[in-house]
């Protein structure tokens, strides 16, 4: 007999709610990850409105804000010969945050343990159980070097772009594209961005910064993925040199104070079949972009409510399992592709097509219209849409 309805491996932004929530609904679950919390991770901490709404609709929100955490109320786009400036939210979600990952991933790890589900932190998983061609538990090592085998009916890999669990059933990758961008940031004290994300394009370059914890501020630079290798040579010079793309933002940077080393990666770009015999994939486990639009956080948390939703209906025999995976997988499809394509897009760092810079001229000053383009990146508001209406 199962020890647990599910385990799901990895607690970072796709694993702990979706144990909370499978917890909320009554399932016996447990979730293990190597880390212990706080600890940070890489990561552009953006949660655009749409992650703030889940974090408002799990009860996490007031804890978010009571970190002292600024909200962003404007996202302002620098993009050389002209500036869209404009609002990211909706009346009912505003405002975006950028929390610290050693903040934002310990209160997801607390509200799993506070939903009823087992918190395994310090926890190695070596490799998955299966039996019969289904895969029914993981074997790891505990935080004191016991190995243990854990059994569930379902095993979720929350376990990111480099999952063992993906790699495991060997998930079959679908929309495809290559590494794009590169990106390394930082944390400046003494640059007070006034509740303001601000990106400067330029072409083959971009850079752009927003608050976030303890007065601190994130600033990152982008190249295109064909100079990693000239990047990596002299990070904080290519870093620096950027910013003097845009005189009066290296001025101010000059004025700040950089308080931690330069640090940056280049991710994939695709989708995974995110489900089969006896396993599920959510996060970037499951779908994964170029952090350029920063929507990996607010992704996170909803596929982790569209995984929580179609596992309670397998779960609890409402529907076949395979049945309600499938619907999981086309709803965060749905949900994904749009930005998703519009993430490729941009990460090319290419100069944007001439008559979409003529639409960007045009909407210059026109703040229903500036609003709209910020809500394009925030998630809120799909490209097409966008153009439908401006162009």
């Amino acid at each position: 007999m199962s020890g647990y309805d599910v385990i799901v491996v990895g607690a970072r932004c796709a694993g702990s709610p979706s144990a909370m929530l499978l917890a909320r609904m009554g399932y016996r679950v447990l979730v293990v990850d190597r880390a212990t919390f706080p600890s940070d991770t890489l990561s552009t901490h953006l949660v655009h409105p749409p992650g703030v709404a889940a974090l408002r609709r799990w009860g996490l929100l007031e804890t978010l804000v009571a970190t002292g955490c600024p909200p962003i109320h404007t996202y302002a786009f620098d993009l050389d010969s002209l500036v869209i400036s404009g609002s990211p939210g909706t009346p009912a979600e505003p405002v975006a945050y950028g929390p610290r990952r050693i903040v934002l991933d310990k209160i997801l790890v607390d509200a799993a343990a506070a939903a009823g589900a087992e918190v395994r932190e310090g926890f190695t998983v070596s490799e998955v159980v299966v039996d019969d061609g289904r895969i029914t538990g993981i074997r790891g090592r505990e935080r004191d070097g016991r190995e243990v085998t854990e059994r569930a009916r379902v095993v979720v890999g929350a376990d990111g772009l480099n999952s063992l669990v993906a790699r495991a059933v060997n998930a079959h990758v679908y929309n495809e594209n290559p590494k794009l961008m590169v990106g390394y940031y930082s944390y400046y004290s003494g640059l007070d961005m006034d509740g303001v994300f601000k990106a400067h394009s330029r072409p083959h370059r971009a850079f752009g910064a927003w608050p976030t914890n303890d007065g601190m501020t994130l600033v990152g630079g982008c190249w295109p993925f064909a100079e990693f290798n000239e990047v990596k040579k002299d990070i904080e010079g290519h870093y620096v040199k950027n910013f003097e793309l845009a005189p009066a933002w290296a001025e101010r940077i000059r004025a700040a104070r950089r308080e931690t080393r330069v640090v940056g990666a280049a991710l994939p770009n695709y989708f995974r079949k995110p489900f089969g015999a006896g396993w599920v994939l959510v996060g970037d486990a499951g779908y994964c972009k170029d952090f350029f639009t920063a929507q990996g956080i607010s992704d996170a948390f909803i596929s982790a409510e569209l995984c929580a939703d179609a596992l309670d209906e397998a779960l609890s025999g409402q529907q076949p399992f395979d049945t309600a995976m499938a619907g999981y997988q086309a709803a965060r499809d749905q949900h994904a592709e749009p930005v998703y394509e519009f993430t490729v897009q941009v990460s090319t760092l290419e100069p944007l097509p001439p008559e979409f810079q003529k639409t960007l001229a045009d909407i210059e000053g026109n703040q229903d219209a500036m609003d709209d383009f910020a809500r394009v990146n925030s998630g809120v508001t799909a490209l097409s849409e966008f153009s439908a209406r401006w162009s």
